[in-house]
């Protein structure tokens, strides 16, 4: 019986303990239980942000453009808001983006705020020619993401 416990403690099988036990079954054993490490939480993908209208390379016609934007990794919210973690998006049209560690400026032409939480947005009045539209990704003070998440397209406006 000894032997049959110290078996057990040791984690062998049932069939040993038959062969054991001569024959007789003098304990159940359940196999060892798989020690279940907690799940690690999810990593959280990393910022991305995607203008999806206009394409690359198109041709719109017409002085509007309908600008659409998409973002992955991170949940974007109106800036009044101010809830951590949380971006919203800004555009610049024909504009460098400004230097990541400042708040992106206000009222300065060819640079617009989305800060209602808008993915979708209408630039009016674009000149015929090409065009560079960048979309970024600000927090709620307006600066960019660190590491900085931007996506841009080259498009023609045709009268």
């Amino acid at each position: 019986m000894r032997t049959i416990h110290r078996h057990l403690a040791a984690g062998v099988g049932l069939t040993a303990l038959v062969a054991l036990g001569a024959g007789r079954v003098l304990a159940q054993a359940q196999p060892p239980a798989a020690s279940a490490a907690p799940a690690a939480p999810a990593a959280r993908a990393a910022p991305k942000v995607r203008i999806t209208a206009p394409q690359n390379n198109a041709v719109v016609t017409g002085t509007s453009v309908h600008v659409v934007l998409q973002a992955q990794g991170i949940e974007i919210a109106p800036v009044a808001e101010h809830k951590a973690g949380t971006a919203h998006h800004h555009l610049f049209l024909d504009t460098d983006v400004t230097a990541a560690d400042v708040p992106i400026p206000a009222g300065v032409k060819g640079i617009w705020h989305l800060g209602k939480g808008q993915t979708e947005f209408t630039l009016d009045s674009v000149a015929p020619g090409p065009h560079r539209l960048i979309a970024v990704l600000g927090d709620p003070s307006h600066v960019q993401l660190k590491p900085t998440v931007t996506d841009t397209v080259h498009f023609t406006v045709k009268p």
